[in-house]
């Protein structure tokens, strides 16, 4: 009995290590800047195109969920590179709020979607009632002032995001750049968000019922 134990107990860190990942939680950056949810030598890879504002991204990110991301990037068959196609202030507010949370940018990016309404709410009512003000701040402290007055600030805090990375996130002139050369190569390729390409084909904007089939035809199943 006792030998028996012992194995098991030798037998049983083996059986945890072999364990196949959770590819949601694998986020990395992409030649064009974008994040890559999944295994990054997924099969099918699936390009969408965003925007946080955006009430059909939202509706999007919701509907496909459980079967795209807890299944299909799941299991490792499925990768999604996600390209950002900002349309204003806010809009690139919430995208540097996601960016920033770096590997866990799926987290982030799922809890600014899930929030949509409220910060996006809170956030018209606050640029409306501070535009004169905003004006006069640099890029920084406007992206920062936008995050705080909508909420995002504590969107990103809930994902671990701490007050002096999101800070040095909005000062990124870098990445700020990078962000504003995606969104204006997805705008002069896409009539509308959320849109996607899949094998190379792009796939106008639709919901996640029209976009089954053509994941299902290039091997996602």
């Amino acid at each position: 009995m006792k030998r028996l134990l012992l194995l098991l107990a030798l037998l049983l860190p083996a059986l945890a290590s072999a364990a196949p990942p959770d590819w949601t939680r694998t986020a990395t950056p992409a030649p064009s800047g974008a994040f890559v949810i999944g295994n990054p030598r997924a099969p099918v890879l699936l390009i969408e195109y965003l925007s946080y504002t955006c009430p059909h991204c939202a509706a999007f990110n919701a509907e496909s969920k459980p079967e795209l991301k807890d299944r299909l990037v799941r299991s490792g068959r499925v990768r999604i590179e996600l390209r950002h196609a900002t349309r204003d202030g806010l809009d690139l507010a919430a995208t540097m709020v996601a960016r920033c949370a770096g590997a866990r940018f799926s987290e982030a990016s799922d809890a600014i979607f899930a929030a949509q309404p409220d910060w996006f709410e809170r956030g018209q009512q606050y640029l409306e009632e501070n535009r004169r003000r905003l004006s006069a701040y640099d890029t920084a402290d406007r992206l920062r002032a936008l995050s705080d007055g909508a909420g995002l600030t504590q969107i990103a805090a809930s994902v671990g995001v701490t007050e002096p990375r999101l800070a040095a996130c909005f000062a990124n002139a870098a990445d700020l750049a990078k962000v504003a050369r995606m969104s204006e190569a997805a705008w002069s390729t896409i009539s509308g968000t959320p849109s996607f390409v899949v094998a190379g084909k792009l796939v106008p904007p639709t919901n996640w019922a029209g976009l089954k089939p053509a994941l299902a035809a290039a091997g996602a199943k």
